[in-house]
Formats: C-alpha cells, structure tokens, sequence
C-alpha cells in the first residue's frame, strides 16, 4: 500500500489485494490446513526458508491480510491478530520476557492488564513494578531494574482516561535500552499514532472501536522496527540468538525489523495458539472499513455529553480528556488533536450506591461488560471489571469507587443525553 495514503483510505483500501478475476471482497479462508505438491515445499515452511502457510494455529490468509491493514494504519513494518486483546497483551509481554525477567507498568493500565501482570505473569516468574503515569522522569527512572526488559502503558487509560505522555514515557524506556510497549485500543490509529511519539510496539483489543459492533473478540500486535534488539545483546536473547527449536535460526538476523513480530507468530502462536477465527477477522475487517467514519462520531457525540454532565446539578464530577476542565487536555491536544475516545467517566452526588441505581434506570444505554462499539453502554468498574482490585489499588489505577464508565454510542447525541437525564430524574 502506498504511505501516502491518509488512514481513511488505508481503512478501505489497504490489506486484501485482488488480482485478476479474484474476489473483490476478502475471502475467509475457513481451512485448518493447506494442500502442497510433495514434502520438500511444506518441510521449507518448518524450516522458516519460504514463507506461506500449513496450519492455521500458526497464520491464516485471511487473518494476515487484517494484520497488515492493522500494521498499515499504526505505520508499522509488521503485526499479527491474537484471539483477544488480553492475548495481545500477553504475547507483546512474553515474548521478550521470561522468567527472572521484570517489568514496569503504568497503575491506570486495565483492570485485566493488570491482573495478567500483577498476578499471573507473577507465577510465571516475571515481576512487575506499577508506576504513577503522572510521575517525573526521575521517579519513573527508580522503577527500572537490570533485568527490566520493557515498559508498558496505553495512549488512554481505561477507564481512568489518563492520557500518556508518550515522549516522556518513550525517553525514560530508551534511557534503559529497553522497548516501550503501548495498548492504543482507545484512541484508535484514527486519532493517535503511537509510533509518531516513540513507542516502540503498539498492541490493540479490536474488539473495540476497530470491531465497533460488539461482534467479536480480537487483539492485534504491531511493531514499529525501530527497536534495535541486537544493540543490548543477550538482554534479548530470544530474538539475538539461536532458537534451537526452529534448527537455530536467529530472528534478529534472518528477519531484521521483523524478527519481533516473526518470532511471536512462529514460536508463541505456534506453541500457546491464541489464534483468531478466520470469520472473527473477516468481520474485523468489515468494522475497519469505516472505523475512520465512526471515531469521529464517537468523540463528537462524546464532547457533547461530557459538556452536557459537566453542567448537571447530580453530577459530582466528569472526567474527558476533551473538555477544557480535564488535567490531560493539554497532552490531548498535543498527541490527539482530531479527538481522543468516546468513553466518559463520571461520578454522582450521593457515591457509590446512587450511580448503581442511576445504572439501572438508563433504557438506551445498556448495562454491559464492554465499550467502545456503536452502541451507547455503561459500566461501574469497581463492581465489574476491576473488582478483583482493593481500595487502594482502585485508587493507583485512578478508578474511584463512584466512576461510571460511559461508552458514548454513534446514535443521536440528543437521544443519549435524554436518556442520561430521565434516568437522573428517577434517582
């Protein structure tokens, strides 16, 4: 695909190339396996000496066409799908990191990302130290150790809404020679391109606004190239020395700038298999095509609730890095100019038992462990998602026990306000 093209023509365009007399529309290659003429071709593929595909746990055709418009629109030089967000996470994670190995974290991170880090990847032998996004270069610079071996955040916190300054974060990693690893789930490419700011590797749960139907589960990982793995040696030894289980190929050296995402693909999919359903990515792709017509509306209807609360009576506070009042406009406006999400948080008088009844009474905004789709829905973090976290890490994760996560819909913004404001009148 040509570079040039803007990202809403990269949305429809870029990915699945017919060629003659092919299908204009991205097949779904619904096969486990793939057919070759004697052994000699499909032993090349084990070997890694031909690129191509035999079993679907490990690529799929039209999974990796999805991938590249993924990679295309971050402008990255190589990504993969994973079966969920959480699988995308993990896999950015995992793959350069092992046992012994730690890792620093940003508090306002996911509620699932945390725990996958705090606590599972804990049993796995891999430490993790959570860090004030907010903090000052030197205190971000204590958190790191010798065997840090990367730093992860996302472009806007979920469901805290913090919005990360990336040069900061991306100066204080590279000080420390190790990759800063950002979920961009939020702000979509649309509206924030991660790479531009010195992230090194971008990961996304497209179940979100890039599915923007609520239809399936999706995560993806995309590489900048722009780590130099061979410049800190054995500290990356996965991808800097042989791996004898694919007869001792180097991926640094075989791969250049794709050698990272190569090695995900080829070692962990091969061996932990979080792959996506064909059909899953075919109806990705679908959300992709206008997923530069939907973001635009999310954060316009977004801008117009969040004013609209902002001057409500019942309404204790309102967190949206687009209003005047948030703490992180400025960093909005310098790394998200065009808009940033179309999730709100806010709280009501009377805390945390009022804004559960509030909950209830909404009739077009739906109850729902979700966001961002096209559909307008709400959630209380501190009794769904993140309700495995005590008070004081609800607070580190900027998650107050009255935030009501808002995902502001494409409908009609007056309709969504008129739904906010009959279920606050029943309170």
């Amino acid at each position: 695909m040509n570079n040039e093209y803007s990202n809403e023509t990269k949305c429809i365009q870029s990915g699945w190339k017919p060629g003659n007399g092919e299908p204009r529309v991205l097949p779904i290659y619904q096969s486990t396996t793939f057919k070759y003429e004697n052994s000699d071709e499909m032993g090349k593929l084990f070997d890694l000496e031909k690129e191509g595909y035999f079993y679907s746990r490990l690529q799929n055709p039209t999974n990796d066409v999805v991938a590249q418009k993924i990679c295309e629109l971050e402008g990255g030089v190589a990504a993969m799908l994973t079966s969920s967000g959480q699988a995308a996470n993990y896999y950015a994670v995992f793959n350069i990191c092992e046992a012994g190995d730690h890792v620093v974290m940003s508090s306002t991170v996911y509620g699932g990302t945390f725990n996958l880090l705090t606590v599972t990847m804990k049993k796995m032998g891999i430490e993790c130290t959570i860090v004030d996004p907010d903090s000052g270069e030197e205190a971000l610079n204590e958190a790191f150790r010798e065997n840090t071996k990367c730093m992860l955040a996302e472009s806007i916190a979920n469901p805290a809404l913090v919005v990360l300054d990336f040069e900061k974060f991306a100066k204080v990693a590279h000080a420390h020679g190790v990759p800063l690893i950002v979920d961009n789930t939020f702000a979509t490419p649309i509206n924030c391109r991660p790479f531009e700011f010195g992230v090194d590797i971008v990961t996304h749960s497209t179940s979100k606004y890039m599915d923007g139907h609520a239809m399936c589960l999706g995560g993806a990982i995309v590489d900048s190239g722009n780590f130099d793995w061979e410049k800190y040696g054995e500290k990356f030894h996965g991808l800097t020395t042989p791996d004898e289980s694919y007869h001792g190929v180097t991926y640094t050296k075989k791969f250049g700038k794709k050698a990272y995402i190569t090695k995900a693909t080829v070692q962990l999919m091969r061996d932990l298999g979080s792959i996506p359903s064909p059909m899953n990515s075919f109806l990705l792709n679908i959300g992709l095509e206008t997923l530069h017509l939907r973001v635009p509306r999310h954060c316009e209807n977004a801008l117009k609730v969040a004013t609209w609360l902002e001057q409500n009576d019942k309404v204790a506070w309102v967190n949206y890095p687009g209003l005047k009042s948030s703490n992180y406009y400025h960093l909005a406006q310098k790394y998200m100019p065009n808009g940033t999400c179309g999730v709100i948080s806010f709280g009501l008088k009377g805390g945390r038992e009022v804004c559960v009844s509030f909950m209830d009474h909404l009739k077009l905004a739906a109850i729902v462990t979700h966001v961002a789709d096209a559909r307008t829905c709400v959630l209380h973090p501190a009794s769904h998602t993140h309700r495995q976290m005590n008070d004081q890490q609800l607070k580190e994760a900027g998650v107050q026990p009255d935030l009501i996560r808002f995902s502001v819909g494409i409908e009609n913004a007056d309709d969504i306000i008129a739904d906010i404001e009959q279920a606050l009148s029943n309170i």
